[in-house]
């Protein structure tokens, strides 16, 4: 594993050897207790848990590497080994998604662009939300997890996005994921058209979102305020919130002008949590983000049952 890389390369005695290249001394004994505590949780887990990844682009498993980064990181949290698995979202569009996930003790559907193998998401995300398997959705994750909420519980079965709209050049869908036109961006507002190239149009960067009180997010953060990395340029449709949560979605997190969904829950699941965000992002070995950490947490709950 590359988190060993620190302690190799003092037991080979490259950092004196660095030092005495630039003939540094004295210098002081270098506190490798982090790194040490970090290769103990990976080398002697006290569990095991497995985790299927729903994507497109699984023939290049890098193509996700901060989320299986990240993955680590919560399993590090947990003193628990998280074996991640990639599934191509494209076989859930012609067969039944139960005979492979059934295994598995959680489900994440991360991010990506363009219409094909959304249905697989969507398809992944009615499997997590009916059989009560612990569901992390990431961007276009939440979004599929959304579009899967709208067509099954609120009964809107047309329900899509406008980017496979746009795709296709022609309108096949009911928007309850749209083109975002417009956000506000420190003290200004950005401002897009549909007609614009695409270069340099995404709502890109870190930006604050405001917690529900009492909700499962505020409880994983510790807080109510949270600021994380964003990297899109569409958005779930803040007009269907009445529909979808008198449909059991909880819309837990929203921008501070409260027009813009950052973070959505399922009520009455034990773990299902969609995020436009990217919060593999800012996940440290020293430091699991709070998100990865509660989800293999509800994981490793799971694997307790099976």
């Amino acid at each position: 594993t590359i988190y060993e890389a620190p302690l190799a390369y003092h037991r080979a005695g490259l950092d004196q050897a660095v030092l005495d290249a630039f003939g540094i001394t004295p210098a002081p004994k270098p506190n490798l207790a982090r790194w040490e505590d970090v290769m103990d949780r990976i080398t002697h887990p006290e569990g095991e848990v497995r985790v299927a990844i729903v994507g497109k682009y699984t023939q290049l498993e890098d193509a996700y590497k901060s989320i299986a980064e990240a993955l680590t990181h919560g399993g590090m949290a947990n003193r628990t080994r998280v074996k991640a698995e990639w599934i191509d979202a494209e076989i859930f569009e012609r067969e039944d998604p139960a005979p492979y996930l059934e295994t598995f003790h959680a489900i994440l559907v991360p991010g990506g662009f363009g219409e094909r193998g959304t249905e697989g998401k969507i398809n992944a995300a009615r499997y997590a939300r009916e059989k009560k398997i612990p569901y992390l959705g990431i961007c276009l994750g939440m979004q599929m997890a959304v579009i899967e909420a709208a067509r099954n519980l609120v009964g809107l079965k047309n329900a899509g996005s406008e980017e496979f709209d746009h795709e296709a050049g022609a309108k096949r869908f009911t928007p309850v994921v749209y083109h975002l036109k417009e956000w506000v961006q420190g003290n200004h507002t950005v401002t897009r058209k549909a007609t614009d190239a695409k270069g340099g149009t995404m709502r890109l960067g870190a930006y604050t979102a405001n917690l529900k009180d009492g909700s499962a997010v505020a409880r994983i953060y510790g807080s109510t305020v949270i600021e994380e990395r964003h990297r899109h340029r569409y958005e779930v449709d803040i007009q269907y919130r009445d529909q979808l949560e008198k449909c059991g979605l909880i819309f837990s997190g929203m921008s501070p002008d409260g027009k813009l969904p950052e973070i959505v829950e399922v009520k009455d699941h034990p773990w299902f949590i969609g995020v436009q965000f990217h919060p593999e992002l800012k996940s440290k070995p020293f430091a699991p983000h709070p998100l990865f950490a509660d989800f293999v947490r509800a994981a490793v709950e799971v694997s307790r049952l099976v």
